[in-house]
């Protein structure tokens, strides 16, 4: 090792930007080798960047409150990011226009669809309670799929993790789905992938893009006022809660 990197070594070690840079450099290398597979959504950046941090946290015994310390930065920016995407969205404003009826209602029996068939094969499958109540709100991002799980009796770490696999499958999957059912709009498809698969199919969709990027955040945007709003009322009115 050079002594300037040496001196970046001391000075990161003993500071949590030791974490955020991990998290950056990992995230670096995954989208090398997914752009070294052409894209191939198999090769998820998102999938194997997690797989790399969680492989270093657990060799260096890092509890996750430490790496948080320093990987909040990124948190952080993901408010102002997807707070960005209504710039794009804007720039679809006369198609919006023109279906907004079709895409509510869509919203709507897509996430009710999702719900009812995650629920249904968890309780088939033999969850527990809590288990069946944390896999509800996977389908919508983390933030509000962690408060739902939450006020509905599930676990919200569960929640969270179940999310992170649902947007990774949803990423992967999507194009082979869309092609086999030969949906070639760019709006569908976006929008489709954000009720789905949240922030991660959103991603994923703006690498295709820009219209497909845009409809995919909102269909997750809307898919998650709905499900906060709705889901607690549903599960109350049948009695599960």
């Amino acid at each position: 090792m050079t002594p300037a990197l040496n001196q970046i070594w001391v000075y990161l070690s003993a500071s949590p930007l030791l974490w955020l840079t991990a998290t950056l450099l990992a995230y670096q290398f995954a989208y090398a080798l997914y752009a070294r597979s052409r894209f191939n959504p198999l090769v998820n950046p998102v999938a194997i960047a997690v797989a790399l941090l969680v492989l270093v946290l657990s060799a260096t015994n890092t509890q996750y409150r430490t790496y948080f310390e320093g990987a909040q930065f990124v948190h952080f920016l993901l408010g102002p990011a997807t707070v960005a995407l209504a710039i794009p969205l804007y720039l679809q404003l006369e198609k919006l226009k023109r279906n907004w009826f079709a895409l509510l209602a869509s919203a709507l029996v897509g996430g009710a669809s999702a719900i009812a068939v995650a629920m249904g094969l968890a309780w088939a499958l033999g969850a527990s309670p809590a288990t069946v109540l944390s896999i509800a709100p996977k389908a919508v991002t983390t933030p509000i799929a962690m408060g739902v799980a939450e006020k509905i009796g599930g676990l919200p770490s569960l929640t969270a993790v179940l999310v992170i696999l649902t947007g990774i499958l949803g990423a992967s999957a999507a194009r082979w789905i869309f092609n086999r059912l030969n949906i070639n709009d760019h709006s569908i498809r976006g929008f489709a992938l954000g009720v789905t698969s949240h922030g991660i199919g959103t991603a994923r969709a703006f690498q295709v893009s820009e219209e497909m990027g845009a409809f995919s955040g909102l269909g997750m945007g809307i898919s998650g006022v709905l499900t906060a709003l709705l889901l607690p009322l549903v599960l109350k009115l049948f009695g599960v809660i």
